[in-house]
């Protein structure tokens, strides 16, 4: 499983708040964490989206009003939300939300200087890709 350490905490609770647009994770010390869904979905750990190597990632942008419309458990050791704008391939495993959870700050502010150093808008739509992704580079 993708780096599931042994002392990562697994939630307890997981609370999907469509109105304020945060995933909610309360674990069994009495810690609970709003998640910003926006968070969730540009730091998703999707193939398509992280690429297959450093550098090859596709920065996500226009994700602020996006919702989770639906939510997985994908054994016990990770979730895979369903996003409104159609993303679902992004499998979250329980570290990997605890750490969205407790690096919110440095998280934002590494997305905030991507999104500069491209010379993008947080709020750009992204072009959709077509099916069957040219990523992946075919032979002509």
């Amino acid at each position: 499983m993708s780096g599931l350490k042994s002392d990562t905490p697994v939630p307890t609770g997981i609370v999907v708040h469509a109105l304020s647009r945060v995933l909610e994770l309360q674990y069994g010390n009495g810690e609970s964490y709003r998640v910003p869904f926006e968070l969730i979905r540009v730091y998703t750990p999707s193939a398509e989206a992280r690429g297959h190597g450093p550098g090859q990632e596709t920065l996500q942008t226009g994700k602020r009003e996006v919702t989770i419309t639906a939510l997985e458990a994908v054994g016990n050791y990770a979730l895979q939300p369903t996003f409104s704008d159609g993303h679902n391939t992004g499998i979250y495993s329980w570290d990997q939300l605890y750490e969205l959870a407790t690096r919110q700050d440095e998280l934002w502010a590494e997305y905030f200087a991507k999104l500069e150093a491209a010379g993008v808008e947080r709020d750009t739509p992204m072009a959709r890709e077509p099916q069957g992704g040219a990523s992946h580079g075919h032979c002509h």
